[in-house]
């Protein structure tokens, strides 16, 4: 007999079939959430306040009834309750919408974005074009990359 005993409707792998995810069934709901691509601790935690779980128990452990419920939640955020300041695509830029774009099309938004600002030749858009830093961080001791120029003069002054 095993130690750990599980009820018999537990899951190893949750599979959120509208949001194309899979979750570790051992993780508790709010860690399990935050395995999906889009969704951090706070926007877990609040899927979890206003889908009503316990948030002590087992995401393999939950009814499907309350799966599909956060699946709900997640794909139309604001009409659920969670309000619009908590998601990740305020005012988009196409719809106007208040949106909360999760897996692989998150990605895709990113990337579209930073293209815009590329061909617009914003001022982030050019540090992203040369590779820099965008967010005002340092430059002058950090972030370095490529060939180190004070080491190759050592070795030259070595061999003279």
């Amino acid at each position: 007999m095993s130690l750990t005993t599980r009820p018999s409707n537990f899951r190893e792998k949750v599979f959120f079939r509208k949001l194309r995810s899979q979750v570790d069934g051992n993780s508790k709901v709010e860690h399990g959430l935050t395995q999906i691509r889009g969704i951090g601790r706070r926007f877990a935690q609040a899927i979890v306040l206003i889908a009503e779980i316990n948030p002590d128990m087992r995401i393999g452990a939950i009814p499907e009834k309350d799966l599909n419920r956060i699946e709900e939640i997640v794909l139309d955020p604001v009409t659920n309750g969670i309000p619009a300041w908590m998601v990740n695509r305020k005012n988009d830029l196409v719809t106007g919408e208040n949106l909360h774009i999760i897996g692989n099309k998150l990605e895709l938004s990113v990337k579209r974005d930073i293209d815009r600002m590329k061909r617009i030749r914003s001022y982030k858009g050019v540090r992203h074009h040369l590779g820099l830093k965008v967010r005002g961080q340092k430059t002058k001791s950090t972030g370095r990359h490529g060939l180190v120029v004070g080491v190759m003069r050592k070795k030259l002054k070595s061999q003279k």
